[in-house]
């Protein structure tokens, strides 16, 4: 492994059938106010939040509510929860959800004591917190970010049509995350394989990049080749438990940082598919489905070897020349998508060719992977995207 490097992840975590015992142990570390965070109310109908309220009260904590957070969380929603949070003294964040509800608590805990507008601060300038941060602890409900277990945070501004990640410091972290993969039993299938497809490119924002043997590249491949047997069992059974827990583990450790140790990183269908969601307010794994193809296939005859190495090893091909092996290493994942129903275009998500220079505007633009895109080379994917 080449380079430097430091890992720390303090989230603690707990997972299982029974994990949601342990917020009874976690409870006492905090003040007796709890900002219960939560998206639309799923968690009402799947019982969750009973679950969750009673225990709550159960441990003597006084409970304010933030419902309602939206799949990709705007500007003015965060602002509605500092509100909240300020004006009821919180010493607990609790995030019940998927990832934009992880994702939202942890913009609110660094905003709450900041004096100025976070948007600018974190978002547009990306500068480090210097106030204190309200702890957060998330109770996960939907899997795929991997945000239970890590400092990104992803907000929307829809007036400027940015959709935009700071990935804090590991003090941004979630204190604990409780992971009960029965939990996700409910979610509907179009948001199940999204997620699926999110945790999956994950792990190749992180593999594509770097020419060294690295024992992170390793990890991935099996990470991969387990989300994708899993993968096929949830579609043909989605209360399959091994498939679920193996899918929600895979999940968080595809983006809690250890994979990219010792990596470039490249990040770059992330950056694509947060503009195209910042102008379609598309579900996130999927506008990452739509471009993924088209960006693989531009930036594969610069990383021959590991597009080769990824056919190999996660998809079991062989017996081509390493161009062509390659090429079938990507025609595979595309044809794992289809079997999965991901296989999106950026029209099915609501995008337009007169949209397509605004995304690409909107697009930043990073350097670490095999190739180093011009503004001609995002509209050129954008546009085979459609």
């Amino acid at each position: 492994m080449l380079g430097n490097f430091e890992f720390c992840n303090p989230t603690r975590l707990y997972f299982g059938k029974d994990s949601l015992e342990f917020l009874k142990q976690e409870l006492p570390k905090y003040g007796s106010n709890v900002m219960l965070i939560y998206g639309g109310g799923s968690i009402k109908r799947n019982g969750v939040y009973d679950q969750v309220v009673s225990i709550l009260k159960s441990c003597g904590k006084k409970i304010v509510e933030d419902a309602g957070v939206m799949p990709n969380p705007t500007v003015e929603k965060l602002y509605e929860g500092v509100k909240i949070a300020r004006e009821n003294s919180v010493d607990l964040l609790l995030a019940v959800g998927g990832g934009s509800v992880c994702d939202y608590a942890k913009a609110v805990s660094v905003s709450v004591n900041y004096d100025g507008d976070p948007w600018e601060k974190y978002f547009l300038k990306m500068e480090d917190v210097e106030c204190k941060i309200v702890p957060v602890g998330c109770i996960l409900t939907m899997v795929g970010t991997g945000s239970e277990m890590n400092g990104g945070s992803v907000i929307s501004n829809h007036k400027t049509k940015l959709k935009i990640g700071h990935v804090f410091g590991d003090n941004v972290y979630p204190k604990f995350s409780i992971l009960n993969p029965e939990f996700t039993f409910t979610v509907p299938e179009r948001q199940m394989v999204a997620g699926i497809y999110d945790a999956f490119n994950h792990i190749c924002e992180q593999y594509f990049s770097g020419e060294d043997d690295n024992v992170s590249d390793y990890i991935a491949e099996g990470l991969m080749k387990s989300i994708v047997a899993s993968s096929r069992v949830a579609i043909k059974d989605p209360k399959n438990y091994e498939a679920r827990s193996n899918i929600m583990w895979a999940a968080t450790w595809a983006l809690n940082t250890l994979i990219g140790k010792g990596k470039s990183q490249d990040w770059m269908v992330h950056m694509l598919g947060q503009a195209v969601g910042a102008y379609t307010d598309a579900t996130h794994g999927l506008t990452l489905a739509a471009v993924s193809i088209p960006y693989y296939r531009f930036i594969m005859p610069n990383g021959i070897s590991k597009f080769a190495r990824f056919a190999r090893n996660v998809w079991n091909l062989e017996g081509k020349s390493e161009e062509d092996l390659a090429k079938a290493g990507i025609d595979a994942m595309k044809s794992w998508m289809e079997e999965i129903g991901v296989a999106k275009t950026l029209t099915d998500l609501g995008a337009t060719s007169e949209m397509i220079d605004g995304i690409a505007d909107a697009t930043f633009i990073l350097d670490g992977g095999y190739k180093k895109l011009t503004r001609d080379d995002v509209v050129a994917i954008l546009k085979e995207s459609l």
